[in-house]
């Protein structure tokens, strides 16, 4: 299986994990690998649309729905590992939701390198 193959059907299956874990319906994630690999989970929050962001370049982050025309509001990233367990995520979530502060933004984008995305994400094939 060539890397992208087992990025998408890895990533597929770690955000249904993450999704199970979260308490998020399938029908409220998406997941797209193009020239960078992303995933969407929504979730029930305190009065607005807040959604579980992933992306290869900054791992998972908290974010506000806003006007559909710009760009979601991040308020919270979990930080590194890249693909953290799926409780660390519903962890993540838990505190966030409950006031706490998250950690800083990784910034990742300069070390992408898919065949190693692709092993992180093996452990979900």
């Amino acid at each position: 299986m060539d890397d992208s193959a087992q990025i998408s059907l890895g990533l597929a299956r770690y955000v249904q994990a993450v999704a199970e874990e979260v308490g998020v319906p399938p029908e409220g994630t998406e997941f797209e690998v193009s020239d960078t690999a992303t995933a969407y989970l929504g979730l029930e929050g305190p009065g607005r649309d807040l959604m579980l962001l992933w992306s290869e370049h900054r791992g998972w982050s908290i974010a506000v729905e806003t006007d559909p025309t710009e760009k979601p509001l991040v308020v919270a990233h979990l930080g590194l590992p890249l693909v953290p367990p799926p409780d660390a995520v519903a962890k993540f979530v838990d505190d966030v939701l409950a006031g706490k502060p998250g950690s800083p933004e990784p910034d990742l984008a300069g070390t992408r390198d898919r065949h190693r995305l692709a092993n992180r994400l093996s452990d979900y094939l």
